[in-house]
Order: C-alpha cells, then sequence, then structure tokens
C-alpha cells in the first residue's frame, strides 16, 4: 500500500460563525496541503468533529473535499464507531470509489476486551475493503495491543495498516519488528513520527501537519532517506507547537494555527470549545518563532 505514505493529514472540518460548514474554507485548506507537500488526506477523521456532523453535512463534506481534490492526492475514509455491525453496514454501503481505504478507530466507550477487539476487526474485514486499524486509547478507553494487531495483521490481508496512537513506544516497535510485509504503521501521534519512522514506519496521520505542511513532510522525506540530523532539526523546531495543540483538546490547537494563517475561521462545535486566549497567544508567539 505504498501510496499511502509519507504525510497524511487528517483534515479539520471549518465551521462559519453560524457552525454551519464553511465550504470555502474547507477548499483553500485542502489546495494549501496539496500545494504544500502533503502525501493524502484523511476525511472525517476525529480531527474533523465528525461526531457533531449530521449524517447529509458528512456526506457533503466528502463530496466536497473529493471535488476539491480532483485526484491529486490519494483519499482515507473515517468510518468508525462502537456498534460493530452498524459500522460493517456503513462501511458496505458507503461509495469508496475515490478512496484508498477505510481509517476504523477501535470500539470506544463499551471497552471490549482484546477478543472483541479482534473479532471487531475480523468482522470490518469480512467487507473485503482495504481497512486501516485506528488505535487511540486516550479516546477510546481500550488499548488494541501489539499481539491483537499482529494477529489481525497476519489473518486478514485487507487490513493493511495501523494508525498506532498507543500508551508507550514500544508498542509501535514492537509492531514495526514483528509485522508481516504487507501490513504497515503509521504514526498516531505528531511526536512520535520522527523516530517511528526511522524505525520502519510509513509515516502519520497528522494534525499538526496540515498547519506545516512543508516541514512536516519535508522532515518525513529526511528520514526515509536516513538524514537523521536535518530531520531532528526540523522535529525540533516542530515539537513545542506540536505539544501546544493538544493541550486544550483537538482541534482547538490546529484550528488556532489555521485561522491565524488566514485559511479557516477558529469556530467549533460543542461539547468543544475554541483554545483560550492564553493558549492562542502562546500559539501565536510561537508561530513567529517557526
Amino acid at each position: 500500500m505504498s501510496n499511502l505514505k509519507g504525510l497524511g493529514v487528517a483534515l479539520v472540518t471549518p465551521f462559519n460563525e453560524d457552525l454551519s460548514v464553511d465550504f470555502d474554507s474547507l477548499t483553500k485548506l485542502v489546495d494549501y496541503n496539496i500545494e504544500n507537500g502533503t502525501n493524502y488526506l484523511v476525511v472525517l477523521g476525529t480531527t474533523a468533529e465528525a461526531a457533531t456532523l449530521s449524517k447529509e453535512e458528512k456526506s457533503q463534506v466528502i463530496n466536497h473535499i473529493i471535488k476539491a481534490n480532483n485526484g491529486r492526492l490519494p483519499l482515507v475514509l473515517g468510518i468508525g464507531g462502537n456498534d460493530t455491525m452498524e459500522v460493517k453496514r456503513q462501511i458496505e454501503e458507503a461509495d469508496l470509489s475515490a478512496f484508498e481505504a477505510i481509517l476504523s478507530v477501535s470500539p470506544y466507550y463499551n471497552r471490549p476486551n482484546q477478543e472483541g477487539l479482534y473479532q471487531h476487526y475480523k468482522m470490518l474485514a469480512g467487507t473485503g475493503k482495504k481497512i486501516i486499524i485506528y488505535n487511540v486509547p486516550s479516546r477510546t478507553g481500550q488499548n488494541v495491543e501489539a499481539a491483537t494487531t499482529l494477529r489481525l495483521a497476519n489473518d486478514f490481508p485487507n487490513l493493511i495498516m495501523i494508525k498506532e496512537a498507543g500508551p508507550n513506544i514500544a508498542q509501535y516497535f514492537d509492531i514495526l519488528r514483528q509485522k508481516p510485509a504487507h501490513f504497515s504503521l503509521v504514526s498516531g501521534d505528531d511526536e512520535y513520527t520522527l523516530p517511528v519512522t526511522l524505525a520502519g514506519g510509513d509515516g502519520v496521520i497528522s494534525v499538526i501537519g496540515q498547519g506545516y505542511p512543508k516541514e512536516f513532510s519535508t522532515m518525513v522525506q529526511l528520514a526515509f532517506d536516513g538524514k537523521v540530523k536535518e530531520a531532528y532539526e526540523i522535529h525540533n523546531k516542530l515539537v513545542e507547537i506540536t505539544r501546544m495543540i493538544f493541550a486544550e483538546g483537538n482541534p482547538a490547537g490546529i484550528k488556532t494555527i489555521l485561522a491565524e494563517k488566514g485559511i479557516l475561521k477558529n469556530y467549533l462545535r460543542l461539547p468543544l470549545v475554541a483554545a483560550s486566549a492564553g493558549l492562542q497567544d502562546k500559539i501565536k508567539t510561537e508561530m513567529k518563532k517557526i
């Protein structure tokens, strides 16, 4: 699955002041990323505030991004949830002709054990679609352990990748060391992108990357090329702002950056709120240094 490699970005959903979807800004965001080196786009991930979009809005956002992208970059579509049969149904019914793969988060809230997680992804693999496992225990309440990921990767060739945001970096390395050849791992944690890529990962699905696509995609490419010192120079330049954007939850921080860059307006839908004035000031100060 070599074309999902490098910098993938989990696009935000821009909103107008009345909290309707701001499609003009969405076009701007897509163009900005394509023109500045992003390698693929992830549609309706967590960062898109997908949980607060209606079914109709999701459909409009998908169609708008497909049109704005115009075949320029590979696309990945987020379809996840904690009702396995419903997620399977959504995957089967979705028009995936424009998409390389589905990104599907592990079931949240129910907190299944490792066997339950295995059976969940086994069921999704039964759709025959290419699927990326997404492990983000800080959001789901349950870690997909390395042994479970490896079992899934070995059993189902259409589970092609994991976006790993597990509780410790050793878990990433365990998967990279033991995974089958067809299966890849990308970092789901922006700050781990460089060490994980150097260890054999295929890059990142990033939040900060859509604010700094040129820098972040260059860093990942340098890692692929084995230019470690040059890659770490970029990593070190971006590490403070990367931490800042998650300080009050995602996507409050990245929307602050994108608003400051004139790409969108700084609005979020409840239960999320914009970054505090104090954090916004810190982010803007750090942006000047970059």
